[in-house]
């Protein structure tokens, strides 16, 4: 699985090295980093939307105060 956030401008004001910090926390905490891949990016182009993440190229907007909802919705609970 491949998590990518976007670190462009726009998303980097509304969080995103929070969204970053704490999907490797979350990552590193659930012993997945042999199974999931966490990648940068610049704009995704939906920059009203951010902070922008695609999950196997599926779209999400995530804040640093959702993460965690984010990540056993739509990470953990996909992988194991």
């Amino acid at each position: 699985m491949k998590v990518t956030v976007c670190i462009g401008s726009s998303c980097h004001i509304k969080g995103s090295r929070q969204v970053v910090e704490q999907l490797q926390y979350l990552i590193s905490e659930n012993s997945l980093g042999n199974k999931v891949e966490l990648a940068g990016t610049f704009c995704m182009g939906k920059c009203q939307q951010g902070v922008c993440v695609t999950v196997d190229d599926e779209f999400f907007s995530v804040t640093p105060d959702n993460v965690k909802e984010f990540f056993e919705e739509n990470v953990s609970s996909k992988v194991n």
